[in-house]
């Protein structure tokens, strides 16, 4: 008796613990929220000593001038969603397909000796530091753009998408490896039982048991190259006006003009910024439901 109420004690108590951790980590993302949401509503809604700002201009505009005079001063973020959509798009397209065919290669083909060598590899790309990333692709990729760009700066959309395609590869194929593992084994032996050859086992079989995991790998792997800053800084080219029309042209995400200019701003100017942090966390939001319900219904078939 003594014993089963002990238990029940303990059980007791970690249930309770379970649910302060929770509720914990659920407030964060509602203050989190509501801070951000508080902030980044004022310039639009509130007459602060400065005034207000039209909501439209900010969400159409294609300038970005805080330092102007302050009847005058813009902050127009729609090029910058654009170039944010466009890297993110761009390093999907590229590191994707590398990242699932990389995880195949593996988790299937790689003999023991190489898998030895490639895995730890890719862990130990997901632990370098993202400036680190960024000082790579100023140092070498920007150069080796300048040699095949029309513009005189190497700094540009295509420059953004490798780096972000570096970085979003270790996330993909480190849990797309771990969706494959996973696969049943009578999955595999009745494929080649009916004949079906390697390849046509991992592309008719595997895979397909595999794409709940693997949709998580790719959208882990999304909300990296959404968010990521420091990197992204450092090869952007950062500019202060104009739509991109072309992978030579320089971009400023949504996440580098937060990084940039927050430490300085103040007035109006920061709270703008806060507005820029309402329509990133915004757009992450609709992407992280839409690509969520996705892999949902990938796991219900």
């Amino acid at each position: 008796m003594k014993i089963d109420k002990r238990r029940e004690l303990l059980e007791s108590v970690a249930r309770k613990m379970f649910l302060l951790n929770a509720c914990i980590a659920v407030i964060c993302v509602a203050a989190i929220t509501f801070f951000v949401f508080y902030k980044g509503l004022q310039p639009f809604f509130s007459g602060n000593a400065e005034g207000t700002y039209s909501l439209v201009d900010f969400l159409t505009g294609t300038q970005w001038r805080p330092n102007d005079d302050i009847n005058s001063a813009l902050y127009g973020i729609l090029y910058m969603i654009c170039g944010s959509l466009m890297a993110t798009v761009g390093a999907i397209i590229i590191g994707v397909p590398i990242g699932i065919l990389s995880a195949v290669f593996i988790s299937q083909i790689a003999p023991k000796n190489i898998k030895r060598i490639i895995k730890p590899a890719v862990e130990l790309l997901a632990g370098i530091p993202s400036v680190i990333y960024g000082v790579f692709g100023l140092g070498i990729i920007v150069p080796k753009i300048m040699e095949i760009s029309p513009r005189a700066q190497g700094q540009s959309l295509l420059a953004v998408i490798m780096v972000l395609t570096i970085m979003i590869l270790p996330t993909v194929i480190t849990i797309s490896e771990s969706a494959i593992n996973a696969v049943p084994q009578a999955y595999i032996e009745g494929s080649y039982g009916l004949g079906a050859s390697k390849i046509q086992t991992i592309f008719k079989v595997i895979l397909p048991a595999a794409k709940s995991g693997i949709l998580a790998g790719v959208v882990l792997g999304i909300g990296r190259a959404i968010g990521e800053t420091m990197a992204v800084m450092l090869v952007a080219g950062n500019p202060i006006a104009g739509i991109p029309t072309s992978i030579w042209d320089p971009i400023r995400p949504l996440t580098t003009n937060i990084a940039m200019e927050m430490g300085y701003a103040f007035g109006l100017h920061q709270e703008i910024l806060f507005s820029t942090g309402v329509v990133l966390f915004i757009f992450i939001i609709i992407l992280n439901l839409i690509l969520n319900r996705i892999t949902a219904k990938a796991g219900e078939k």
